[in-house]
C-alpha cells in the first residue's frame, strides 16, 4: 500500500465530515449513552458522543461507512473529547483509554474493510485529538486574568494517554484539531514526541487550527502565520484549518498557509455559519462551490468538512477534488554562503 506522503503528492485526499451532526440524526437517549457498561454510572452521560464507541459501536461504524461510501479517503476516530480533562465533565476519566482504543479499533476495522474492496484506493484513519475544554493561555475568570484552569503539564499527561490508546488501537496518524490555543497544541505535540521516543514507534502527525472570528486570529490571539511558526518545530505531515468559519471566510487564511507552510495543507470548514438555533444550513452544493475555490487555486492537499457537514457534503467535495491537482509544497530557499 502506498504511503500517505506519496498519495498526497499525487492527488487531493478527502477527509470525512462531522460526527456530531450524524449522531444527532439518531435521536439517542440516556440509555444509548449508558449502555450496559455504564448503566450504574451516577452522573448523566447524554451528549458524551465519544462514549458511544463503547456503548453503541454499531452507530459509529455505520457513520464511518457512510463517509467512506461518500468518497472519503480518511476518517477521524470518534475521540474529539477523549482526554481525561474533557471527560471529567462526565466523571469518566477512568474510561479514557478504553474509549480511545475502541474508537480507533472500530474506525480501523471499517477502513480495512473498504481498502480490501478497493486496494487501489487505500483508506486511512486519523486519531482525532480535540483541543480539550480548558486552555493553558487564557483565564476563564474575567475577574482573575492570571488564573488558569489547566497547565502545560496536565495537558501533556492527558494528551499522552489519549495518543497512546489511539496508537494501540491502530490509527495511521494523529490529528490535533480545532486548536484555539497554541499552547495546548504545543503540550499535545510534546506529549506525542515523548511517546514516540518511549515506544520507538512513530506515525505521522497532522495539526489543524481554528480561526475564531473575522480578525483572522485563534482564540488565544495568534495570526495564521504566527500559529504556523509556533508548531513548525515538529516535522508535521500537514497543517491546516478547520471549524469556526465557513469555507469562503477561511480562504484568505489558507492562502497564508499555502505560501508559507513547509508541510501539506488541510482544510475542513463548517457548512457555513450556524443559524440562531445553532444549526448549519449550507447545502452540499453551496459548500462545494466555495471549496472549489481552494481547489482552483491549489491551496490544499486534504479537504473535508467540520460542523454541519454530512456524507452528502463530502460526496460533492470528493467529486470536485478528483478534478484538481494537489498543492505543491514550496521549496525552501537556500542561502549561498560563498
Amino acid at each position: 500500500m502506498k504511503k500517505i506522503q506519496d498519495l498526497l503528492q499525487e492527488r487531493i485526499l478527502v477527509l470525512d465530515g462531522a460526527m456530531g451532526t450524524m449522531i444527532q440524526r439518531h435521536g439517542l437517549d440516556e440509555k444509548d449513552f449508558r449502555g450496559v457498561q455504564f448503566k450504574d454510572h451516577p452522573f448523566p452521560l447524554k451528549g458524551n458522543n465519544d462514549i458511544l464507541s463503547i456503548t453503541r459501536p454499531d452507530i459509529i461504524k455505520e457513520i464511518h461507512r457512510q463517509y467512506f461510501e461518500a468518497g472519503a479517503d480518511i476518517i477521524e476516530t470518534n475521540t474529539f473529547s477523549g482526554t481525561t480533562i474533557a471527560q471529567a465533565d462526565y466523571h469518566l476519566e477512568a474510561a479514557v483509554y478504553e474509549l480511545n482504543y475502541q474508537s480507533a479499533k472500530i474506525a480501523c476495522e471499517v477502513a480495512d474493510e473498504f481498502t480490501a474492496k478497493e486496494p487501489n484506493k487505500p483508506r486511512f484513519v486519523a486519531g482525532a485529538m480535540g483541543p480539550t475544554n480548558k486552555t493553558a493561555s487564557l483565564s476563564p475568570d474575567v475577574n482573575d486574568p492570571g488564573f488558569r484552569a489547566t497547565s502545560f503539564d496536565e495537558l501533556k499527561i492527558a494528551f499522552k494517554e489519549q495518543a497512546k490508546a489511539l496508537m494501540d488501537g491502530g490509527v495511521d496518524f494523529l490529528l490535533l484539531e480545532t486548536i484555539i490555543d497554541t499552547l495546548n497544541a504545543k503540550a499535545a505535540l510534546f506529549a506525542v514526541q515523548e511517546l514516540f521516543e518511549e515506544t520507538g514507534k512513530q506515525i505521522p502527525v497532522m495539526v489543524s487550527g481554528t480561526i475564531t472570528d473575522a480578525s483572522g486570529r485563534t482564540l488565544s490571539g495568534q495570526t495564521t502565520d504566527a500559529f504556523l511558526i509556533s508548531v513548525s518545530h515538529v516535522p508535521l505531515l500537514s497543517i491546516g484549518l478547520n471549524c469556526a468559519l465557513g469555507a469562503d471566510k477561511l480562504r484568505p487564511y489558507l492562502q497564508v498557509l499555502n505560501e508559507n507552510a513547509p508541510f501539506f495543507v488541510s482544510a475542513y470548514p463548517n457548512a457555513g455559519l450556524p443559524n440562531e438555533f445553532g444549526h448549519y444550513d449550507q447545502t452540499p452544493d453551496e459548500m462545494a462551490a466555495q471549496v472549489e475555490e481552494y481547489l482552483k487555486e491549489g491551496l490544499v492537499n486534504i479537504v473535508g468538512g467540520c460542523c454541519g457537514t454530512t456524507p452528502d457534503h463530502i460526496k460533492k467535495i470528493a467529486a470536485l477534488a478528483a478534478k484538481f491537482q494537489p498543492r505543491k509544497i514550496p521549496q525552501a530557499e537556500t542561502v549561498n554562503q560563498e
